[in-house]
């Protein structure tokens, strides 16, 4: 019976989100807080005769454009990784969310064949791999909560996890990165000092301080985004928010009876939600299958 191995690759949300600048080349400089929730998809690995990979998502590529095996062709360019795999992913992250699950997914891939196949990459170097692929990639490979500036990929290391429950739920639309980015007025002066904002201010305090600049184009064109803030605010949630490019949304309470009764009433009105511990820490350890 041949070896597998196995790990967690766990979603993210941003903490508000300050689009700084539009670049020549289309890309846009940021400010964002980084932190970890509890989804997560849980990728397979065993040895075999050749690159492989299968996704429990159907509708999910499994070509050169999918983020892992670009991350597996550039093991084999930059490492000269020899070794084939076949890769198993059980998608519970949903795409098009703003939870990162692709860039999750490739940095595990990339530290889970670096593991396996012994090739001895340090973290800096898997992490210059990874921002080839994206540029949140480097943010899971290094598996730190924190202020990611740049494109995303400079990571301020600081605690900002939130010591509350996070509800996070995705309206069952998928938001266009590309379009997200396409509607948004770049600010290099924000009103309010991120940083400050989630290391200094109460969480009470955050709905006037933290702002994610792509949020109001994404509600004009998915309204329900908008909706689902307002009913986390209802069910309770201190703060409520999008994530990323969108167009899931999370909210943060401190009492948790109270967020997982909004937990449940998103999954009883049939969305994919998740619930997250304070403080919560990810295990991105890759353990052998016995």
């Amino acid at each position: 019976m041949s070896r597998r191995w196995i790990t967690q690759s766990y979603a993210k949300i941003n903490l508000g989100l300050h689009v700084l600048e539009r670049l020549p080349n289309g890309y846009h400089t940021l400010e964002t807080g980084f932190c970890f929730i509890e989804w997560s998809d849980r990728i397979e690995m065993k040895p075999a005769a050749q690159m492989k990979l299968h996704m429990s998502e159907s509708s999910i590529p499994v070509d050169k454009s999918n983020l892992i095996m670009k991350a597996l062709q550039l093991l084999q360019e930059y490492a000269s990784l020899r070794d084939q795999y076949h890769i198993s992913v059980d998608k519970r992250v949903p795409a098009g969310a703003g939870l990162g699950g692709g860039s999750a997914n490739a940095a595990s891939v990339l530290r889970m064949v670096n593991k396996v196949a012994d090739l001895g990459l340090s973290a800096a170097e898997l992490a210059e791999i990874g921002l080839r692929i994206g540029a949140d990639v480097p943010f899971f490979i290094h598996n730190h909560v924190g202020i990611g500036r740049g494109l995303g990929h400079e990571i301020e290391i600081c605690d900002i996890q939130p010591n509350a429950w996070i509800v996070t739920v995705f309206p069952n639309e998928g938001s266009s990165t590309v379009e997200a980015y396409q509607q948004v007025y770049p600010n290099p002066i924000p009103e309010f000092n991120l940083i400050k904002v989630l290391t200094e201010e109460e969480i009470e305090a955050w709905p006037f301080l933290l702002v994610n600049d792509l949020e109001p184009g994404v509600i004009a064109r998915i309204p329900q985004v908008g909706n689902m803030k307002d009913q986390m605010l209802d069910l309770g949630a201190e703060f409520a928010g999008m994530s990323g490019s969108g167009s899931s949304v999370f909210g943060l309470f401190h009492q948790d009876f109270v967020a997982t009764e909004a937990y449940e009433t998103f999954v009883r009105l049939g969305y994919a939600a998740n619930l997250t511990r304070p403080k919560f820490v990810p295990d991105t350890g890759v353990y052998e299958l016995k």
